[in-house]
């Protein structure tokens, strides 16, 4: 499967925030031996203006996914991020401005979570509140993580659909059985309907014959034609 677009973007994203924090540290040592950061500063300026447009690009991004193919918990935890970045941005763009100050190594304290940071020195800008299930991991391994996620909603969907595959098939055989059902209820009404008609037929012949063995006292044929044969031989 291949890597979420989104997750690549952010990444990019994260690590131009990072080369910011790390070009500002290098601009304020320069500033502070008396050497000219007049080059670094174009550089932090055109980096924190690519910043500034990559974050509103991630939160378009977001939208178009979550509309899509992840789920509700993911699509807010990475609104979280995006929030975080939007942070990190007006941090930083602080720091370079000299509204705040800025760690006296900007990766490390990335990593450690500013521990060990004088009690003058002002926060990293990298430095802000993070979910816990991110909380200490790489970018790397935030990217192992997400790929499991995806993985895990794509099982999920898979499995989804097998369910709803096998009850199509259900369905289907039901309604077969359903049509076989009235046809063969269709086939004994028609029988019953026939056997109906006979019993009625054969009633009306019953009757027939009874009222022919019942009308004027008429001798059986049987004894008429014994009568007729004794007056002949006489």
């Amino acid at each position: 499967m291949s890597q979420d677009l989104w997750l690549q973007d952010y990444d990019a994203t994260c690590r131009l925030a990072q080369e910011i924090a790390e070009n500002i540290h290098e601009r304020n040592r320069q500033q502070r031996t008396g050497g000219n950061p007049a080059k670094i500063n174009m550089t932090l300026r055109a980096s924190l203006q690519k910043l500034k447009q990559n974050i509103p690009k991630l939160k378009e991004g977001l939208l178009r996914a979550s509309s899509r193919h992840i789920m509700q918990s993911e699509a807010d935890r990475r609104q979280n991020l995006v929030d975080d970045l939007l942070t990190r941005e007006k941090q930083l763009n602080a720091t370079f401005k000299g509204e705040i100050t800025e760690p006296e190594n900007p990766r490390s304290s990335l990593l450690t979570g500013g521990a060990g940071s004088s009690g003058g020195v002002a926060a990293n800008p990298w430095l802000v509140n993070e979910s816990e299930e991110t909380r200490g991991l790489t970018f790397g391994e935030i990217k192992q993580q997400q790929q499991q996620i995806i993985e895990a909603q794509d099982a999920g969907l898979d499995a989804l659909a097998a369910v709803i595959s096998r009850q199509k098939i259900m369905g289907q055989e039901i309604g077969n059985e359903l049509e076989e059902h009235n046809e063969i209820i269709d086939d004994l009404a028609h029988l019953v309907d026939k056997t109906d008609d006979r019993i009625r037929n054969e009633t009306r012949r019953v009757k027939l014959v009874e009222n022919k063995s019942a009308s004027c006292g008429e001798p059986p044929r049987v004894f008429r034609f014994t009568v007729s044969y004794l007056l002949r031989t006489r």
